[in-house]
């Protein structure tokens, strides 16, 4: 006998808990990689070990969001060290390609789909690069368990589900363009035509074999070896860009964390080419508000003005660090927020940049009992990315590219070896010295929005991290027009649209971003929460 319901139905509101432990934590979209993690930590390992898990868990669990072309970044608390260590693996535009190119084709601007926008995958790079430093398990060891979920198959969970059928249909009109790319997406992910219904089994044998190599060779399969060689000749076969010697040159980077103290607080990110310094600049732009409730039309008014004048700045400056005119440094003086501060008035704003030289993803966290610590980002971009797989890998693209600009007068714009503007951003927060934890909202251009938004939750509202997450969103989308989930203050928003924003009332929660938090307090207990807007789990020990 079996039930009949609806698992993407729920009638009535429901409450999560924030979850404490003790010996780890890993907190993730998708149950199954969290417990996967968390058996990691069980079995010896330590925080990055589970972090790496649980990354590889969810090519294969969420392949909606990422996947072996995917890229990551991640922030590492090494307690022993008491230093926080950054991780960029996002990786370069082909050799083979350059905006005339892409303009000599007939575009406008980079395309969603198909190879013009794929960038070198960074994942299994950092992936290796993070255990290797790290790690304290074998690596084939903290694979093996993704390997076999693909292997054995796994029941998809629901808004996984609903997000995999949402994609066939752009993956269709693909098709019918061009199939020789995009038909063999369909082969791995739709078989027999469809995609998993929600407690579906899915499996994909060749994600498997392509994981259990990457293990093997600590990544060098993917990059030099005979993964690289099946990627290149795809890749020449159906009129692509990327080859071999491009994978031979890459690898994850070691980077220095930027950060700015909000309000005795030390908010880390990733330095660009991520977006995430766009969160810094507007918390820079807020510090100096006392901010004593959070429903109030000022303080959204402010949060919103204050994102709109940072992305501003980000999306005109941010770039490959190498091509960059301005430095992280002037784009988070004091003296340049206090100019930006002052443009903030009682109406909304039109936001323009200004010139700081006058003065779709999983996101992942985990913790030992150590008190190490991992913020970990992972994406394709947009749904399965740029939908080109490559036969008898698994492998699908990532769509990065598409954040290049055509416009060869920007710093952004599309070059051999450039890597582009990047929208992944994993957060940390510490506070005199010590780790308070790891945070972070994936969502395409909703995540520094996300981040301010817990951020301020946290510092300025004193939530606990359940609430932080679980607090309605807005969104900032361009010019005036600000997007709000259903549960937003209602009279708030009246308020604002007099102010003059546009405000968008939205029903779907999909758009807002799906966060983790992990907290550690001074006695060494972990405190985690999980996005309600998706799959998520907390798995404690």
């Amino acid at each position: 006998m079996q039930l009949s319901f609806d698992p993407l139905k729920y009638s009535y509101p429901s409450q999560r808990k924030v979850i404490y432990g003790r010996n780890g934590m890993v907190c993730t979209s998708q149950p199954l990689a969290a417990q996967a993690g968390l058996e990691i930590l069980k079995k010896g390992g330590n925080a990055i070990d589970a972090a790496i898990a649980t990354a590889a868990c969810m090519t294969v669990l969420e392949p909606t969001s990422n996947g072996l072309g995917s890229d990551a970044f991640a922030l590492v608390w090494i307690q022993s060290d008491s230093k926080l260590y950054g991780l960029n693996g996002s990786g370069p535009a082909p050799m083979l390609l350059n905006s005339q190119k892409v303009k000599s084709l007939g575009f406008g601007e980079v395309p969603q789909k198909g190879w013009i926008p794929v960038t070198v995958p960074g994942a299994p790079s950092a992936w290796a690069a993070l255990s290797k430093r790290f790690g304290k398990l074998p690596f084939e060891q903290v694979i093996e368990p993704a390997a076999v979920y693909a292997e054995e198959g796994y029941p998809v969970s629901p808004i996984t589900a609903s997000n995999w059928s949402a994609a066939q249909q752009g993956f269709e009109k693909a098709r019918k363009m061009n199939p020789e790319i995009f038909t063999h997406w369909f082969e791995v992910f739709a078989p027999n035509g469809k995609t998993p219904a929600p407690g579906e089994l899915w499996r994909s044998l060749e994600h498997a074999r392509s994981l259990r190599e990457i293990a093997a060779t600590c990544a060098e399969s993917f990059y030099r070896g005979d993964i690289a060689d099946k990627i290149d000749a795809f890749s020449q076969q159906t009129g692509g860009y990327i080859r071999k010697q491009d994978l031979e040159n890459y690898q994850a980077e070691w980077v220095e964390p930027i950060s700015i103290c909000y309000k005795g607080f030390n908010v880390w990110e990733i330095p660009p080419n991520g977006h995430g310094i766009v969160a810094l600049m507007a918390l820079n732009i807020l510090k100096n508000d006392n901010f004593a409730t959070r429903d109030l039309t000022d303080t959204f008014h402010r949060q919103i003005e204050a994102m709109k004048l940072a992305f501003s700045d980000g999306q005109r400056y941010i770039a490959d660090p190498r091509f960059m005119k301005v430095s992280v440094e002037q784009l988070l003086s004091e003296q340049y927020a206090a100019s930006r501060r002052a443009l903030i008035g009682s109406s909304a704003l039109s936001p323009e940049h200004g010139d700081p030289r006058c003065g779709g993803t999983v996101y992942l966290c985990s913790a030992d009992k150590e008190g190490n610590m991992v913020s970990f980002i992972q994406s394709n971009y947009r749904g399965f990315g740029s939908g080109v797989v490559v036969p008898g890998t698994g492998i699908a693209f990532n769509d990065r590219g598409n954040n290049f600009t055509l416009n060869e007068e920007m710093e952004n714009c599309l070059a051999p070896g450039k890597k582009p503007y990047h929208t992944i951003i994993p957060g940390f927060l510490t506070k005199d010295g010590n780790a308070i934890g790891p945070f972070g909202v994936m969502g395409g251009f909703m995540q520094p929005q996300g981040h301010l938004q817990v951020v301020m939750n946290t510092v300025d509202f004193h939530m606990n991290p359940q609430e932080a997450l679980d607090a309605p969103r807005w969104q900032w989308t361009g010019g005036k027009e600000i997007h709000v989930e259903r549960s937003f203050p209602f009279a708030v928003t009246e308020e604002l649209v007099r102010m003059g924003h546009k405000i968008v009332v939205d029903v779907d929660p999909s758009g807002f971003g799906r966060g983790q938090i992990i907290w550690r307090n001074g006695d060494g207990v972990l405190v985690g929460a999980t996005e309600p807007r998706a799959d998520g789990t907390v798995a404690v020990w």
